[in-house]
């Protein structure tokens, strides 16, 4: 399975996505779900991934593939105008895939299923995120709905709702999102590091800090222990409960 969080802040953009896929306990693998593209100066785009592993290839190479060849850039997200136009192309390229694979195979088309979250920045517009569906339609994060998550996203939703702050810093948002992954890691299997972080800096136009945390983190380590720890010692200090009188 997969889980990958994209959070709007004040002061940019924060991507995080595990790299487990699994098809059964006994065959586990490791798949990169974040990509980027850039264009210094003029635009910063990523895009990770959740669901049939063959799609969500098939879409990356493509793009890959009209970005690479000028005979083949039309439609291609670095010469697009704008972020919406870039989600709407990568929408219909996923739509393309799913399609095509499920009559290649001739089954249903939710064998192939996958869901992509979207974002970045292009010249003088703002940041701007996007969770694409199957069908190639598209959502838009707002200050109402500032973050995405696609794949296991139960387990991890509920620290976003109460802690998430569009003010916070990105060292914050990490350490935000790695209570999230480490939440999600510890109640389902097919969850699991190494995770990979994109952090972009709004208007800065170009691919901010990437890098992946592996299991050997000491960091990840003392979240995930203190996290622990923190949520047993306001267990206990929350009242008992008493049983009303017979």
């Amino acid at each position: 399975m997969t889980y990958c969080v994209g959070l709007m802040l004040k002061r940019g953009l924060v991507f995080m996505s595990d790299t487990r896929t699994n098809s059964g306990v006994d065959n586990i693998s490791t798949f990169r779900k974040m990509f980027t593209w850039q264009v210094p100066g003029d635009r910063s785009i990523t895009l990770m991934t959740a669901g049939n592993l063959a799609t969500t290839q098939a879409v990356v190479s493509l793009i890959d593939e009209r970005s690479k060849h000028p005979s083949e850039r039309n439609p291609d997200i670095l010469s697009a105008p704008s972020m919406f136009q870039v989600a709407t192309m990568v929408g219909s390229l996923l739509k393309e895939v799913i399609s095509t694979h499920a009559q290649v195979g001739q089954r249903a088309d939710t064998t192939f299923n996958a869901t992509l979250i979207l974002g970045g920045q292009i010249g003088d517009g703002e940041p701007r995120l996007f969770l694409i569906y199957p069908e190639g339609n598209f959502i838009e994060a707002s200050t109402d709905t500032p973050y995405f998550q696609i794949g296991e996203t139960k387990y991890g939703r509920p620290i976003l709702v109460r802690a998430y702050d569009e003010y916070m810093s990105f060292e914050e948002a990490v350490k935000l999102l790695l209570v999230s992954f480490d939440s999600t890691i510890k109640a389902n299997l097919s969850v699991s590091l190494p995770l990979d972080v994109h952090a972009y800096q709004a208007n800065s136009l170009k691919n901010g800090r990437q890098f992946r945390i592996t299991q050997d983190s000491p960091y990840f380590e003392t979240i995930s222990s203190g996290w622990g720890i923190a949520l047993r010692d306001a267990f206990t200090q929350l009242p008992d409960f008493e049983f009303p009188e017979a």
